[in-house]
């Protein structure tokens, strides 16, 4: 009972000296909405708004208008197909994925910043004007990979009106992208699993036949799978290949 006293009268005492004897003002935050008679300073308002917003969504809006969503799944199908678990891990993956997309959207983001964004900033042009020359590219970039059947599919379930191609909505054009590059990439992983595939059926009817049922052949196929890898130079050829395939 005495300890117990003694541990308490210490933690009152301790307290005692971490407290202040006078409080600490803070200073005061308000938050709120006043009425505005100069409408320049609402405009710039909404900007900033728009702008957060903007930023917010950028992951997004990468994922959805540019070469990044095939060949982050293409190199997903890879490590699946070769079996090596969390190797390469995904941070790598996502950083091959970015910078193989800029490689390919270099020109596109070349023609909005000399177009669009460098006239906007030297006040040429105004930031309406600067969005429609920034889609120009950025549409045309995403027709030349999308299926015409994708783009008939959201256009007649939208308007259903199609001139030409420069007249389709972004609305319209960048759900169509989005299908057509998930089934291209799942085209492309496809191909990827059918050697290693062979490779795992062929190691599997060996230890059959060893009657060493016991043994997983994924165990056993792993070595040969990255030795066969190595040998035909598979980054060499994945890479090359998912470069070529936004050519046409």
């Amino acid at each position: 009972m005495n300890i117990k006293r003694i541990s308490l009268l210490l933690i009152v005492f301790i307290f005692s000296g971490l407290v202040p004897a006078e409080a600490i003002p803070l200073p005061s935050l308000q938050l709120g909405m006043e009425d505005v008679d100069d409408p320049g300073k609402v405009s710039s308002a909404l900007q900033i708004l728009f702008l957060l917003t903007i930023l917010t969504l950028a992951p997004s809006i990468l994922i959805m208008t540019t070469s990044f969503a095939r060949i982050i799944i293409v190199l997903s199908f890879l490590r699946q197909a070769m079996g090596t678990q969390q190797t390469p891990p995904t941070q790598v993956l996502i950083g091959l994925g970015l910078f193989l997309t800029l490689f390919v959207m270099g020109p596109t983001w070349s023609e909005i910043n000399q177009n669009a964004l460098q006239p906007y900033l030297n006040e040429e042009i105004s930031q309406m004007d600067a969005l429609k020359i920034a889609e120009a590219p950025l549409k045309t970039f995403m027709l030349k990979q999308t299926r015409e059947k994708d783009l008939s599919l959201f256009v007649n379930l939208g308007d259903g009106q199609r001139a030409s191609d420069s007249e389709v909505e972004i609305q319209s054009l960048i759900p169509a992208f989005i299908i057509s590059e998930l089934k291209t990439a799942f085209q492309i992983g496809f191909l990827i699993y059918i050697p290693f595939l062979i490779l795992d059926m062929v190691v599997a009817s060996i230890l059959l036949s060893m009657g060493m049922m016991m043994l997983p052949p994924v165990l056993i196929s792993l070595p040969f799978k990255l030795m066969l890898f190595v040998m035909v130079d598979g980054w060499y050829l994945i890479v090359g290949s998912l470069i070529r395939s936004f050519g046409g």
